[in-house]
């Protein structure tokens, strides 16, 4: 059975030491939309300078799942990294907002390096479902994602150092989940833009090491989402490891009632490792 929508959606109200993405009304909200985006920082205490992961829940581009937020930030601070949760623009806030927030949260990570103890050359993205489709877009995309303000902070790379995708949408074919594109894109987007907000279609060279994992029987955002994101890597030469799942539902986060699933966090951490993320 799945959840009720309130006993897994995120209060949209930030909390004390929030940290507000923009100055003032978010660039390219929509029409009449109120929501301003924010950072909740969940950092490690200690002055050594270490990576830190943004981490963006899923929700279809409508929502925020909480069990994808700070229980993830809590799992970076375990493996020795700091974490930010990104409370990103949803429907009815359209493409490019989310893709403005992801960006401005990355900036915001250099910029505050010094005061947060942020090696800026370690900053990562992670993303749950549709979540998973905005850390990637940030990994494809960063080129083309629109600054919004001019400021300090603006002046900072937006591109990330590594990539999480846990059970992400990452494609508009015919394995891709119709409803996060919907609410991202709206009814009837251009077939250009639907093209590039494909994911597996934007892998390039210089796009981040990746870290994907998913279970065979997600109904909702079928494996080939994964799988042909990780052959698009593959073709191009950017490191990454991927972990199928033989069994486990859609939006299981870190899966607490299941020892096998709930493996992925050491095997995400041997990765970060391995390139370089974890000392």
């Amino acid at each position: 059975m799945k959840p009720k929508l309130e006993s897994w959606m995120e209060r949209a109200v930030p909390g004390r030491g929030a940290v507000m993405l923009w100055p003032g009304r978010p660039p390219a909200s929509a029409p009449g939309s109120e929501f301003r985006p924010w950072l909740d920082p969940v950092l490690v205490k200690g002055t050594r300078r270490r990576g830190l992961v943004v981490v963006c829940p899923g929700g279809g581009y409508v929502a925020r799942a909480k069990h994808e937020g700070r229980p993830i930030a809590k799992m970076f601070n375990r493996m020795g990294l700091h974490a930010v949760v990104l409370h990103y623009r949803v429907k009815p806030n359209r493409h490019p907002a989310p893709l403005m927030d992801v960006a401005r949260a990355v900036r915001i990570a250099r910029h505050r390096a010094k005061a947060w103890h942020v090696d800026p050359r370690r900053v990562a993205v992670c993303g749950f479902s549709a979540g998973g489709h905005l850390a990637g877009s940030i990994g494809v995309l960063w080129r083309l994602a629109p600054a919004g303000v001019r400021d300090a902070i603006s002046r900072q790379s937006c591109r990330p150092d590594a990539l999480v995708l846990c059970y992400a949408v990452l494609s508009s074919g015919a394995s891709g989940h119709r409803g996060s594109y919907l609410n991202l894109l709206g009814p009837r987007p251009p077939r250009s833009l639907l093209a590039r907000m494909s994911l597996e279609r934007q892998v390039r060279k210089d796009t981040p090491p990746a870290f994907l994992w998913t279970t065979v029987e997600d109904a909702a955002v079928p494996i080939e989402n994964s799988l042909l994101f990780a052959a698009a890597l593959r073709a191009h030469g950017v490191p990454f490891e991927i972990h199928v799942y033989p069994k486990g539902q859609h939006g299981l986060g870190l899966a607490p009632g299941d020892p096998h699933l709930a493996t992925w966090p050491k095997l995400c951490a041997g990765f970060m490792r391995a390139i370089g993320f974890i000392d």
